[in-house]
């Protein structure tokens, strides 16, 4: 059985009970993608953008699926506390792909909305209409199409125009189960002109010894003057698999910044696509990933500017040992008439194993005049005068080596706000080098029926 023939499958044995247990803003984009699905399948190792990702083989496992929503016997506030010094986050929950209604974040100002997709349906239909699913491109992409088709639940952040939050919502997204399982989940923020917030996306998986697959979309659609970040962090197990697609739709004079840092997983495609439809909109995207044994990030980007005197700026940043993979593949495109674009795109790897492996290509397609592009890669080891030089001064190897790959990796998070997550950050990043366990401070797992507590900050 073909890995696409299973999920259509699935699909009209289960479709009734899947529709059924989701809201009908969800259930109208079906049929669609039903189709875009049906008629693409997944991409193949022969697509130029899937190269070095088999899409199929690992969508081919038989996973399992919670279409009846059945309970999952985890606490979230139990199972996950985050003391991040002085970030003061909104905690929010997603259990597999599940918003838990149990717990709600704290109070926000009036007209605001933070939570599920249920409740949001009812209380904003036409918004929930005509904002879910515009983004997501099913036509073109099968894992965007497969997603549209299987969600029955999603995340939603809507800001009216001129508000504004002052603490950052943390999503924290957890795997658990008891066998291996599918989720997929969807994240919708909208913000009319004015609005300003910050989203932590923080991915978990308690139970290292199964396997999950997780699909994710992400549609972020930003009004005039409207300001967004969004860092997403995936700190899950070698057993994960994640496919996550971002989209972006900017207005005029908005600012969006995509931060995206890989600290432990199994395989991952991370895709960004970005629009910036009104003239002075500015995004910036940046990724880090760090990886060892035979984990695998990919990464793809297509920033375009459809509109002049607009900004964007890339940094993304891999560091593999061992026999890691990491790509990165990203396109930044300038309509006609988009005069006065500014693009940067920086690719920047550090290869520390002699069987790792670094695929790079930034591309630039340019069909106006009166511009400032420019893009570049480079891939090589330390600096072995660095090295020398820090070892004179009475650093062991291994030191200066941390010391080293901690400085390469900490410009990709310089963008990141706001400085207590940074910090927060950096020093992940530098326990990650140590080989320490990288996960937060009292973050707890549930296991045979008991809390137990992680080593680590």
């Amino acid at each position: 059985m073909s890995a696409e023939k299973q999920y259509l499958d699935l699909y009209a044995a289960h479709g009734e009970a899947l529709c059924r247990h989701a809201a009908e803003v969800m259930n109208r984009l079906r049929p669609q993608a039903l189709a875009h699905f049906s008629r693409a399948g997944f991409p193949t190792v022969k697509d130029e953008l899937y190269r070095h990702t088999d899409v199929a083989q690992a969508f081919a496992p038989d996973y399992g699926l919670n279409l009846n929503r059945l309970p999952i016997p985890v606490t979230p506030d139990e199972v996950f506390r985050c003391d991040v010094p002085r970030l003061g986050t909104a905690p929010c929950f997603v259990v597999n792909d599940s918003f838990h209604d149990a717990l709600r974040p704290s109070p926000f100002p009036p007209g605001a909305y933070v939570g599920g997709m249920n409740a949001f349906a009812r209380l904003h239909p036409d918004l929930a209409a005509h904002y879910y699913g515009r983004a997501a491109a099913t036509e073109r992409d099968a894992v965007a199409a497969l997603n549209t088709l299987l969600a029955q639940d999603a995340f939603v952040m809507y800001l009216p125009a001129g508000v504004r939050l002052e603490r950052p919502v943390q999503l924290v997204n957890i795997f658990r189960s008891d066998v291996d399982l599918m989720a997929n989940r969807r994240i919708l923020v909208i913000l009319e002109a004015g609005a300003q917030a910050t989203l932590l996306v923080c991915d978990h998986s308690i139970d290292p010894d199964l396997r999950f697959l997780g699909t994710q979309i992400v549609e972020i659609f930003a009004a005039e003057n409207a300001v967004f970040d969004c860092c997403d962090l995936e700190e899950s197990s070698r057993t994960t698999t994640r496919f996550s697609s971002i989209y972006v739709e900017q207005a005029a004079a908005s600012n969006v910044l995509i931060g995206s840092i890989t600290l432990n997983n199994g395989l991952t495609r991370n895709n960004a696509y970005v629009r910036l439809l009104g003239e002075h909109a500015e995004t910036t995207l940046c990724g880090l990933a760090i990886q060892d044994d035979r984990q695998h990030v990919d990464t793809y980007t297509h920033i375009t500017h459809a509109a002049p005197r607009c900004t964007s700026s890339e940094l993304f940043k891999n560091v593999l040992n061992d026999r890691a993979t990491g790509v990165f593949y990203g396109r930044i495109r300038v309509e006609r008439g988009a005069e006065q674009t500014r693009a940067y795109q920086t690719n920047r790897n550090l290869v520390a194993g002699s069987e790792a492996r670094m695929y790079s290509r930034p591309q630039l397609e340019i069909h106006t005049g009166d511009v400032k592009c420019s893009h570049g890669m480079t891939t090589g080891r330390l600096d072995e005068q660095a090295l020398f030089y820090m070892r004179t001064r009475g650093l062991s190897e291994a030191d200066a080596r941390l010391m080293l790959s901690v400085a390469f990796a900490s410009e990709a998070l310089e963008h990141v706000r706001p400085n207590a997550l940074k910090d927060r950050l950096l020093r992940l990043v530098e326990k990650r080098f140590r080989g320490e366990l990288a996960r937060c401070n009292e973050c707890l797992y549930q296991r045979n029926g008991e809390l137990r507590m992680e080593n680590g900050e």
